[in-house]
């Protein structure tokens, strides 16, 4: 395999990681940093707005204009969403492998941008649309929308669809790229690294928070062709903010295809499986053994983990290493950025319950809101969704305070210049979000009990804690798997790792919807109805279905302790630090282990 760079031109010499400009050159010392970071934030900030927007509206337009039925529409609106998440994989993998993550971005964006302005179009013509119905009153008599009009729709939504998901991991890693190989001292990377992770949270919030608030009472009041209209323009202008930073980005060129060498790792140490691994990690192929740079500008040193897969860089005795195939014989290289892929996997999985979660405050702490007291004034009521904002309120205001004040303040005690490390930081934000479901089953049991007997309605007041502390759980956890995605990334597969924890937002969804028709067919029993079988608040014991997903967290949080401590960096990766041994690197709960060839 060709580690010094996969599809090199007329034998240049092209080393994995290095950046150019956007005309192919050699980047110079004043390309990226922050400066080219802020136009991928603020692609981000209208990006996020745009497609938060049609999010948030979609169902409703989905049942009252297209008159799809009401669980039909649901699920569309969970397909939809689901398929951008899963999609992101895609996106990673198309800019690490073939056209850079600049490019990915700039084609995927337009076809994001297309698709809004398709369910525009579709949205403004009658002939795109069903006859109009009130799909409440007289259902019957509402035709659903079919043949051409359902595949505009559908085109226009899954063009949506295709380009968010290859734009959005894009979007992060693009921005990360701007700090690797900067003429600076390793600190001071490592503090910008982690600053423009807060800032781009930051731009999330911004965008969500607008999207939410300003556009959703834009579809309110002006219909969905003014909505999607809206967010298409949204879309161009985060495009315009990409393009403009084109001459200060420091630009990843593509590495080929990430799966194959990942294959013939595996490959060779099941075609090896019989040899036994030398007691001597200096013997196998590639260890240490010349010049050329690893994922961050050295080789990947080897580890202790994963022991099976070093048979893959077992030299067969009688055969020099130029007469064995790269599907037979591997480097520590190679063999390390698979035991990276494994070693991160666990750390993805305890977010899934976490997203589990985030699932019920978009729909479950939704419909609490409908049931309860929500005139704000005489002349104003506050929609149910425009809960979801709360949060984001909050971080606008939290986030540079965090940036600011904390991370200084606990730089200070921890030596790190991100203040708390990643793991660390997704650690404080899966403990916090117990709190919101504890929160809110205890206030769905109160509003629960104050309407069955009293026959009130309680304040909608009450389920803002829940919202607000499961705001501060993401900021932490979000950020900290995004965050630590990348930094453990390796050279081409920036985008690709970033794209992971996309992924774990559709497997939460998808891991809800399981979770509620089981608990729904496991509580039902003699002549008792299921926790949500009646499909009233007041009757169903969505508290119970709350404490439920508590539990199911702390369990989650001790699950994490636990991979946390197993998870060890490679020393190759490990974020840089004050000189200090590497046991005092640890960026877990005190307990991640470095492995180089003294352990060994």
């Amino acid at each position: 395999m060709d580690i010094e760079g996969r599809g090199n031109v007329k034998g240049e010499k092209r080393y994995l990681g290095a950046s150019v400009d956007w005309k192919g050159r050699p980047c110079r010392p004043n390309h990226g940093g922050m400066t080219a970071a802020a136009f991928a934030l603020g692609l981000q900030a209208f990006e996020i707005m745009a497609i938060a927007a049609v999010g948030n509206n979609l169902i409703t337009y989905v049942f009252n204009e297209m008159h799809f039925s009401l669980s039909k529409s649901a699920n569309i609106v969970t397909n939809f969403v689901g398929t951008i998440f899963l999609l992101s994989i895609l996106g990673g993998f198309l800019a690490d492998s073939y056209l850079g993550s600049f490019w990915t971005i700039l084609i995927f964006g337009f076809v994001e941008l297309s698709g809004f302005i398709l369910l525009s179009v579709q949205a403004h013509l009658p002939q795109f649309k069903p006859p109009s119905c009130n799909m409440i009153t007289q259902p019957q008599s509402c035709q659903e929308a079919q043949g051409f009009q359902a595949l505009i729709f559908f085109a226009g939504l899954y063009m949506v669809a295709l380009g968010s998901g290859c734009v959005k991991p894009n979007m992060i890693a693009h921005g990360g790229d701007q700090f690797r190989e900067r003429n600076t001292q390793d600190l001071k990377r490592e503090k910008q690294l982690s600053t423009y992770f807060n800032w781009a949270y930051l731009s999330f919030c911004l965008g969500e928070l607008v999207a939410l608030t300003l556009l959703v009472w834009v579809q309110s009041k002006a219909g969905m062709d003014v909505g999607f209209g809206v967010s298409g323009v949204a879309m161009a202008l985060g495009l315009v903010s990409v393009v403009s930073g084109a001459p200060f980005y420091r630009n990843k060129p593509p590495q080929g295809s990430i799966f194959t060498p990942i294959a013939q790792v595996f490959v060779a140490a099941i075609t090896k499986r019989k040899q036994i691994c030398p007691s001597n990690p200096e013997l196998l192929h590639g260890n240490r053994s010349d010049d050329r740079p690893g994922p961050n500008g050295g080789n990947l040193l080897h580890t202790d983990k994963f022991r099976f897969l070093d048979k893959a860089c077992i030299k067969i005795e009688g055969h020099g290493s130029s007469e064995e195939s790269s599907w037979g014989l591997c480097t520590v290289t190679q063999v390390e950025q698979v035991k990276i892929i494994l070693s991160v996997t666990p750390i993805f999985a305890c977010t899934i319950i976490f997203n589990t979660i985030l699932a019920q405050l978009q729909t479950f702490s939704v419909q609490q809101a409908s049931a309860m007291n929500r005139r704000v004034s005489n002349d104003f009521e506050l929609p149910p969704a425009s809960l979801q904002a709360i949060p984001y309120l909050l971080l606008v205001f939290f986030v540079p305070l965090y940036e600011k004040t904390l991370v200084p303040m606990v730089r200070r005690i921890t030596g790190k210049e991100s203040g708390i490390s990643p793991l660390q930081r997704i650690g404080c934000g899966l403990f916090t979000a117990t709190f919101s479901m504890v929160i809110a089953a205890l206030v769905e049991n109160k509003r629960r009990k104050i309407a069955l007997e009293s026959n009130q309605i309680l304040s909608v007041g009450w389920i803002a804690p829940q919202f607000l502390i499961f705001g501060l759980s993401e900021m932490f956890t979000a950020v900290g798997l995004i965050e630590f995605f990348y930094r453990q990334s390796i050279a081409g597969m920036q985008s690709f790792l970033t794209a992971m924890t996309y992924c774990s937002y559709s497997f939460g969804f998808f891991l809800s919807s399981l979770l509620v028709s089981l608990v729904n067919k496991l509580s039902k029993h003699g002549s008792h109805m299921g926790w949500f079988s009646n499909n009233d608040l007041n009757k169903d014991r969505l508290d119970l279905f709350y404490w439920l997903l508590a539990a199911l967290s702390i369990i989650n949080v001790f699950n994490y302790l636990f991979w946390s401590r197993w998870y060890s960096y490679n020393p190759s990766v490990a974020p840089s630090s004050p000189p200090k041994d590497y046991s005092e690197e640890n960026l877990d709960f005190s307990a991640s282990k470095h492995f180089g060839p003294t352990n060994m």
